[in-house]
């Protein structure tokens, strides 16, 4: 499942269901962003020329890198913490693949979490002029999205267990597919699908208000 969720909103706001196999690049349509919006990518979504596009359309993306990632350094910068430690490295790199040459920004910070050791995250980003730590705040931002995954694959086998009627696995993923968009009771629905699609068959069919014709 591929998913762009607006940060303000919380929700999925576009969903596209493939084959494991499908490369998630597909979801940088330039469509789907405007001038000035701001994208936190899950590093499976590095493209040089979908991050050309991007940048020539004024969008600015965050996402995390690749280690194998192939590109020459031309600048190079480290910052310390009051103790002498790095806490930041910025580099800007050149990435020249295909007849593309992609210029972007590494930003390199350590990651500190409770109860485990700190770890280096490097982010990439075609904006030059943010701060560091915004950088990093707006990557962070992008777990929305794995939350939003976790939640699901937790309350599939919940919703499965108040049931009355009988959902396989594959179905119910299915049925919840096609309905993501609506608002409605989802136990009730699901007890009740054909009745609840009559329903909502009719609604569709029925004419528009004459104030909405207007509109």
């Amino acid at each position: 499942m591929h998913s762009v969720i607006h940060a303000n909103e919380g929700v999925p706001c576009d969903v596209q269901f493939t084959s494991a196999a499908t490369n998630d690049s597909f979801m940088l349509a330039l469509s789907h962003y405007s001038h000035n919006d701001i994208v936190a990518l899950d590093r499976a979504y590095i493209n040089y020329a979908k991050f050309e596009e991007l940048t020539d359309r004024g969008v600015v993306y965050v996402t995390k890198m690749k280690k194998n990632l192939s590109y020459e350094i031309l600048v190079d910068c480290v910052y310390q913490n009051s103790q002498g430690h790095m806490e930041y490295r910025e580099q800007v790199v050149v990435f020249r693949k295909n007849g593309i040459n992609h210029i972007a920004r590494i930003i390199t910070y350590v990651d500190i979490k409770k109860g485990k050791k700190p770890k280096l995250i490097s982010l990439l980003t075609n904006d030059f002029d943010m701060q560091l730590q915004t950088i990093v705040a707006i990557y962070r931002r992008r777990w929305q999205i794995e939350s939003l995954f976790k939640q699901i694959k937790q309350n599939f086998s919940v919703l499965q267990s108040t049931l009355q009627r009988r959902w396989s696995f594959s179905g119910l993923a299915t049925i919840v597919r096609i309905i993501l968009m609506y608002y409605l009771n989802l136990e009730k629905f699901l007890n009740q699908p054909d009745a609840d699609l009559k329903i909502m068959l009719v609604e569709a069919a029925e004419s528009p208000p004459k104030d909405a014709e207007n509109c």
